[in-house]
């Protein structure tokens, strides 16, 4: 994710990133602006059309068909907002249930014991496992094993590596019960946080996989395209020449905003506004062990 001073107007305006959507967009810029001057250059110098032509009614008729389309570009952005800072939410959750959890065992655990060990490595690589999940990543996250947990866990060709991890740490849990170095009313406190563990891997499996819908989004595309595509015919009679730049800024304006959208209504991917995973699970590493030790 871009980090950003939000006072500083000018540093947006003059300062250009590989994120900006000019940069996308600037091939489609340059035909539209080919396209245009055509279709001007068409009507006005071959065709011929007067001042008096029907078409200049055609105006009237964008002028609703660009209320409908900026009402729909409104809820896509909203939809997309919506999914994007849910995501960072149950990340914010993640951390906050990693350091209760980390917590508890360290005041509950007296000593240095070989599952305490294990689970003050598990915690945080649930956070990294789960970042891999998300991001389809080949390799799996390199493990933080200590003298104690060394050759105790292997994640290896695991199709859904933060199940396996979240089961090591109840295992873990489980066994520090039967050994007695926890009550029940501690095994009790400490459930809460890790059910919420699973919970968390779920809700971001249910943002990741549950995009927005095919027919709305390619409704939306098309509605653009077409609405761009018709927009000199509608008012080459009225703007002249002036329509090219109208019609490029238009097309600019629309289009990014459909591209913002699509980049962060998938929070947990590696385009520039997405969220920093990477960061938030070093953070969580860096706070547990801070815990533990």
């Amino acid at each position: 994710m871009i980090a950003y001073n939000p006072k500083e107007w000018f540093t947006f305006i003059f300062r250009f990133k590989k994120s900006d959507t000019v940069r996308q967009l600037m091939p489609m810029l340059v035909i539209i602006t080919i396209y245009t001057s055509a279709v001007y250059f068409l009507e006005i110098y071959i065709v011929k059309i007067d001042k008096d032509s029907q078409l200049k009614n055609l105006s009237l008729i964008y002028s609703m068909l660009g209320f409908v389309i900026s009402l729909l570009l409104v809820f896509r952005t909203n939809t997309a907002y919506d999914r994007w800072w849910e995501g960072r939410r149950l990340w914010g959750q993640l951390i906050n249930c990693s350091r209760n959890l980390s917590l508890k065992i360290n005041q509950f655990v007296i000593g240095d014991t070989i599952h305490k060990s294990a689970l003050k490595t598990l915690i945080p690589y649930f956070a990294q496992s789960l970042r891999a999940h998300l991001r389809n990543e080949d390799t799996i996250p390199e493990l933080d094993e200590n003298s104690l947990t060394k050759d105790r866990f292997d994640f290896a060709d695991k199709i859904h590596l933060p199940n396996h991890v979240a089961k090591e740490i109840l295992e873990e849990i489980d066994l520090l019960y039967k050994d007695k170095n926890i009550t029940d009313t501690q095994l009790l406190i400490i459930n809460n946080d890790f059910q919420q563990f699973v919970e968390i891997c779920g809700a971001c499996e249910r943002i990741k996989n549950t995009p927005i819908p095919y027919s709305y989004s390619a409704f939306l595309k098309k509605f653009i395209f077409f609405y761009i595509m018709l927009m000199p015919f509608a008012y080459v009679v009225s703007l002249g020449f002036t329509i090219v730049p109208v019609t490029v800024f238009t097309f600019y304006i629309l289009t990014s905003i459909e591209l913002i959208a699509e980049e962060i209504e998938n929070p947990f991917g590696t385009d520039a506004n997405d969220l920093p995973l990477e960061d938030l699970c070093n953070n969580i590493s860096r706070t547990c062990t801070e815990i533990f030790s």
